[in-house]
Parts: C-alpha cells; structure tokens; sequence
C-alpha cells in the first residue's frame, strides 16, 4: 500500500501556489494538482519551473480538471456541480456532452505540456521523477458526474492517452464512525457529500480495475476543508489499515494553498472563493500537511 499525501488547487493563485511550493520545499507533499484555466497560471508555473531544482524528487503532477471556475472555451461553462449533475439527465445532454469533450481536452493537452516541461526540468537538474502517465483528478470532485466521466473517458479513448492515475473519491465512512468521540466534529453537509461521491467512484473502481490499474482510497472529504492534525492522528493507523485490507492505495487530500482578498478575479466564483479559497481553515490544513510529513 501507498501513501501519497496530495496538494490541490496549484496555479488557483499565486499565494495559493507558494503557500503549496513552501510544503513542497519541506519534503511534506507526495503530489499536486495543477489547474490551468486561470488567470495567474503561467506566473505560478513559472514559480514551480524555478524551484524544481531545490527538490529531492519531482512531485506526480495530476490535471486538475476545472470545469465550475476558470476561463472556459464555452460560453455554457463554468456550471456548478449541481448543473453539471442535472446535464447528465438532461434532454440536451449530447450538447453539453459535446462541450465537455471539447474543453476536457483541452485541458488534459495544456496541463500536459506543462507537466512534459517539469519532467524535462527535473532530468536536467538529476531532480528524480517517478511520474509514468497522465494523472487525472477535478476541482469540486467534478469528474465522478456521469455527463463529466463519460466525456472524460472517450477524451482518453479518442486521444488513445496513457493514463497512470484517475482520482476515486471513496472514502470509507466506517472508520469515522468507529470514533464516536469525534461525532460532533463532522460536518453533516461533507458526510452527505462522502455518501454522494462513495456512489458515483464506483464506475472509476471498475475503470481502473479492468486497465489494471492501482485503486485507492481518498481521505479528505468527510474532513474536507478541514483535515486538522489532531483527527488526522486519531484516524491515522485505522484508515491506513482499511486500505491495506482493502488492498488500496491511501491518497490524503489536502487543500494548504489560501488565497488573499487581493487576487480575487472574474473567472473566480466569487462565493467559492471567499468561503472556501480565502478561508482559514487552509491554513489549518498546511500547519496539518508540514506536521505529519514524518507519518508513515
């Protein structure tokens, strides 16, 4: 079993991004998520071009797939997640189908080009690069929707992409519950949405089981915007056991990057960003990445 302790939401800012390239610098991070359909994308790839020779290895860089914010190549997207659900049993859903494909790949092509210039980066500075395909994950969890999935895997089909990982929101419920004592620390809106995602992930499960692919396990959502160090270490040996039984791998889902008021532009959710971009509990969550890099 692996444990990849992941940061997303790289390139949603600059001070997002430093905040990330500073638990980078510390060895504390496995992997990121990259989004590219921002105002501030190239500025923050130029930060993490600059700073890959000071690592000890090159992260794995995941597409982080941003279909509810960003520029977007249609003037139908962004759509939230509840838009995007409704899409997918909608009367117009080929035209929307249509539309994803389009700015899917399009997305996947130019955050691959940049991953193809960190790799190249790193060989040049004998950084080690463990990355061996295409990552794949989504902002707000997007990808598991069935318009979205759909869209994703023909983009991957018709592009014939070699694919290593595609991101699976399951995340087993059941070591909460053994731990009663933290019931009153759970948020009811993040179970519902663990139960929501638990579902549509299962379409993922049988996609990476027939390309043979390593299944994992995501921590994160339960204690989304919120994976404090205190439950982390309670939860910490009963989630990695799970996942060993399970025979998965363990992906810890941090959100360490904050954004300043300042940064705020138009193709920023404006409610999204203040309640969740701008938040405090970012910081909670960076103080919790930098104290458990020692964890095993």
């Amino acid at each position: 079993m692996k444990i990849d302790k992941h940061a997303d939401d790289y390139a949603y800012s600059l001070n997002t991004s430093r905040d990330i390239l500073e638990c980078l610098s510390c060895g504390a991070l496995d992997s990121i998520s990259i989004i590219c359909n921002t105002s501030q994308f190239e500025e923050c790839m130029d930060l993490f071009y600059e700073a890959i020779p000071s690592f000890d290895h090159l992260p794995l860089l995941s597409v982080h797939l941003n279909l509810c914010e960003g520029f977007q190549s249609s003037e139908l997207l962004p759509m939230s997640w509840g838009q995007l659900f409704l899409a997918s049993y909608s009367l117009k859903r080929k035209k929307y189908k249509d539309i994803l494909k389009q700015e899917i790949k399009r997305q996947l092509t130019e955050t691959q080009k940049v991953i193809d210039r960190c790799i190249f980066i790193a060989k040049e500075n004998n950084v080690p690069v463990y990355q061996n395909g295409l990552r794949i994950d989504s902002h707000i969890h997007t990808h598991p929707i069935p318009v979205v999935w759909e869209s994703l895997i023909e983009v991957i089909e018709e592009e014939k992409l070699e694919v290593e990982y595609i991101r699976e929101p399951s995340e087993p419920l059941s070591v909460y519950l053994k731990e009663t004592i933290l019931y009153p620390t759970y948020s009811l809106i993040n179970i519902v949405k663990n139960r929501i995602l638990r579902f549509y992930s299962h379409k993922i499960h049988r996609y990476l089981e027939k390309q043979k692919k390593q299944t994992m396990y995501l921590w994160g959502l339960v204690m989304s915007l919120h994976m404090d160090f205190d439950r982390i270490e309670v939860l910490w040996s009963a989630m990695k056991e799970k996942a060993d039984h399970d025979g998965r791998d363990l992906e810890l889902l941090f959100h360490p990057g904050t954004a300043l008021q300042s940064e705020y532009s138009k193709e920023m959710n404006a409610k999204y960003f203040k309640d969740s971009n701008t938040s405090k509990n970012r910081g909670i969550e960076k103080e919790s990445v930098l104290r458990i890099k020692e964890f095993k």
